[in-house]
């Protein structure tokens, strides 16, 4: 496949469609977009004209019967990702599909099975991890730069901000819950890629609707214990009351420590913490924009070079195994052993 171009076709025409996913495979010289599919026909057919793509359709076997395609983008809500994902992997199709990757650990181990079945690629689009300064932190931690790491902090606390386009992220039926499942899903992916993918032993997690009266939470605050006694905290927020975003990860190690937008990294050296942050110019607009790049070339190289992305099945597993611990410990407000 890597001397043909990499036939795609996209599912939903939304927002991340239009902004990321399309604009992105069509600077790509190894790519072709051929078809995108929407339920709403009259919305594909507006993308597809838009951006020069030759076909549309408004049911997605349609497009997973397009012996064109390689691989498909899905771009839907949360609650169809199962069964989008699990019949395009059954037609032979790869998957990319938009984080979160299911509403439940049982959904997301549904996909993975397929993806297993038929030997397909299917990756989650966690465009935190292909940050280029979190992939610079990756270097240090994965070779023991920090000693052993004991502690992590991650966040992602937004400005309170109107929640009227927040539409069916804030329906737990189509979004399997709230902020969480929005934000925490990245900041979690992000904390446990860098300290190194050990599983969680338990979780303690509060959730809060105090400020949004939403049916879904719109804070929330987990403290994860991990095999090697290490722990992971977990803050995030649609509503915070404060002038500006906060946007983290802090690591602590035995031997250093790092902080993430922006990157400072600090190591001891001959008894003194010496900055060995290496110097890089991006803009954090240009780390944000770049991240989405980085994520989707990175499925395409694995579709073409038939490599496993770098998040495994496993790894997204684990990750929709411990955002089920989160609201099962905020229901019960109580800590859930793994």
């Amino acid at each position: 496949m890597s001397s043909e171009k990499t036939r795609i076709g996209i599912i939903g025409a939304g927002a991340i469609a239009q902004v990321t996913h399309i604009p992105i495979l069509d600077e790509l010289d190894d790519v072709e977009i051929v078809a995108v599919c929407d339920q709403n026909k009259k919305k594909a057919q507006l993308v597809a004209e838009k951006f020069g793509i030759a076909q549309h359709c408004g049911d997605p076997d349609d497009l997973f019967k397009n012996d064109d395609i390689h691989a498909v983008h899905v771009c839907t809500p949360t609650h169809s990702h199962r069964e989008l994902t699990t019949a395009a992997l059954s037609a032979q199709k790869h998957v990319l599909v938009e984080k979160p990757m299911a509403r439940s650990h049982d959904e997301a181990k549904s996909m993975a099975d397929y993806a297993r079945r038929y030997d397909r690629r299917l990756m989650v689009a966690m465009n935190v991890r292909h940050r280029q300064d979190a992939i610079t932190l990756k270097t240090f931690t994965q070779k023991g730069e920090l000693g052993k790491l004991f502690y992590g902090k991650t966040g992602w606390l937004r400005r309170r901000e109107s929640l009227a386009k927040r539409r069916w992220f804030a329906d737990k039926e189509i979004a399997g819950g709230g902020v969480f499942m929005d934000l925490g899903i990245q900041m979690l992916d992000v904390g446990l890629w860098l300290m190194g993918e050990e599983k969680a032993v338990s979780v303690t997690a509060s959730t809060y609707n105090n400020i949004s009266n939403l049916p879904v939470e719109d804070s929330a605050a987990a403290f994860i214990r991990l095999t090697s006694g290490a722990t992971l905290t977990i803050e995030v927020s649609w509503t915070l009351l404060s002038d500006k975003d906060f946007f983290y990860t802090n690591l602590f190690g035995e031997n250093g420590g790092a902080l993430l937008n922006p990157l400072r990294i600090h190591k001891e050296l001959h008894g003194s913490l010496v900055n060995v942050t290496p110097a890089r110019g991006d803009t954090p607009q240009n780390l944000y924009k770049r991240s989405y790049e980085n994520e989707i070339r990175h499925f395409i190289r694995s579709v073409q070079d038939k490599t496993t992305p770098m998040a495994s099945l496993d790894e997204n597993l684990e990750r929709m195994r411990i955002v089920d611990a989160v609201y099962e410990s905020a229901n019960s407000r109580s800590e859930v052993i793994l």
